[in-house]
């Protein structure tokens, strides 16, 4: 990039700001959750299944309308594209607190899923325009670390919103926020994708773009292994309620372990960042695959014999989640890695295979669930075998970096660097 971006953006206010507009997504989910059982009587919704929607319909919007942003994003740039799907997320949010009815809330929640999008699209794109290689893995990690931690401490802002005011206020929070988030966008972040680098909206063209995403093995295989990873997580999620609780009783404390495992994903994203640059990503992906199927497949086997305490339990995930943080955040960047030149079409693509395959999964496997384990375990042991498979498939049965200088060399002419 030239050094008038250089100047007008630090490094450590770059990494702030895309991590500020990342935290927006899990934000608009985690925050809700205290204030479902509100919502439900407060509009007349009575089962708690249907209390749901409101989750699902902002992740259909947002999984809907990536879609439509790639190619926005590559033709007109990363500002106005941003600003304005930053602009309907802040619009939704705070006509949501006026809806008369539970039908058009999830209608205000789906659109503003819709604006989601951008920021899920363009924040991944601006990173891919400033930075590539393993500076680039070091930056996701950065971000995505602080997007882990927004389960942390999430459902508490929205405990704590709740105990000073009803639910209403939790949307006028999420719109604040986003609009000051908005600001700071609007102030400081310039335009990185240049005139000379952008795509026309043409038919074609678009077409052109996603047929390059798609038959980009590299990089097309690392994001469908990022959406094998991503719905054996939201498998587990779907179901973390009722094995912590259900299972092994812990009861009010089930969001301290829920903490202690989001916890643990950012610590493992940061310590990612620190250590990227020198053993590279494929090394550091490739080993924490390995580690995140033959844990599971550890904990799938205590879990059929029937023996899987607690401790026991706790410290097989642990293993499995602190190796999910270093895979996800490492293949997020190789899918991107050699995309440079449709960066955003690309992670248009990815979002949508991701967030849509991802939830797909995650339903499935979370609809499974018999009062064990086993489901759970199945559902990370099968999807870390799945992501395995894409990952041999892209570098051609080789692993641990053995690949990476051929992957370098198909980035170079096609980021156009």
């Amino acid at each position: 990039m030239s050094d008038h971006f250089t100047r007008v953006l630090s490094r450590p206010e770059f990494i702030a700001l895309i991590a500020a507009l990342m935290a927006l997504n899990a934000l608009a989910i985690d925050v809700m959750l205290p204030a479902l059982p509100y919502m439900g009587e407060a509009l007349g919704v009575t089962s708690e299944n249907e209390r749901q929607f409101v989750i699902s319909a902002y992740m259909l919007g947002m999984g809907i309308a990536v879609l439509g942003f790639g190619p926005l994003t590559d033709r007109f740039g990363r500002r106005a594209p941003l600003l304005v799907g930053m602009g309907l997320y802040i619009i939704a949010a705070i006509a949501a607190v006026f809806a008369p009815s539970f039908a058009i809330l999830l209608i205000l929640r789906f659109i503003q899923g819709m604006g989601a999008a951008s920021v899920r699209v363009i924040a991944t794109a601006v990173v891919r325009d400033r930075y590539s290689g393993r500076e680039m893995a070091e930056v996701m990690s950065l971000t995505f670390m602080v997007f882990m931690a927004i389960p942390i401490i999430a459902p508490g802002i929205g405990q704590v919103i709740l105990l000073v005011g009803d639910w209403h206020n939790i949307f006028i929070f999420m719109g604040l926020l986003a609009a000051a988030f908005w600001i700071w966008t609007f102030m400081r972040l310039p335009e990185t994708l240049p005139e000379a680098q952008r795509r026309p909206l043409s038919i074609k063209a678009v077409f052109d773009g996603f047929r390059i995403v798609f038959t980009n093995r590299v990089a097309f295989s690392y994001g469908l292994a990022g959406m094998f990873l991503f719905g054996a997580l939201f498998g587990f999620i779907s179901s973390s309620q009722q094995i912590y609780v259900d299972i092994y009783g812990l009861g009010v404390y089930f969001p301290v372990a829920f903490a202690a495992m989001a916890g643990l994903m950012a610590v493992s994203s940061f310590t990612n960042s620190r250590i990227v640059r020198r053993l590279g990503m494929r090394r550091l992906s490739h080993g924490a695959m390995l580690s995140f199927t033959g844990f599971s497949g550890i904990w799938l086997a205590f879990a059929l014999s029937g023996f899987l305490p607690l401790w026991l339990f706790f410290s097989l995930l642990a293993v499995v989640m602190f190796s999910f943080g270093w895979a996800a955040s490492n293949m997020n960047s190789l899918s991107m890695e050699p995309l440079g030149a449709v960066a955003g079409t690309a992670s248009a693509v990815f979002g949508f295979i991701q967030t849509v395959g991802g939830a797909l999964i995650g339903s499935y496997t979370g609809q499974l669930f018999d009062g064990t384990t086993v489901p759970a375990a199945m559902g990370y042991f099968g999807m870390g075998v799945l992501a395995l498979i894409c990952i041999l498939v892209a570098e051609k049965g080789r692993l641990f970096g053995v690949g990476e200088q051929y992957a370098h060399a198909d980035a170079i002419p096609e980021a156009g660097h």
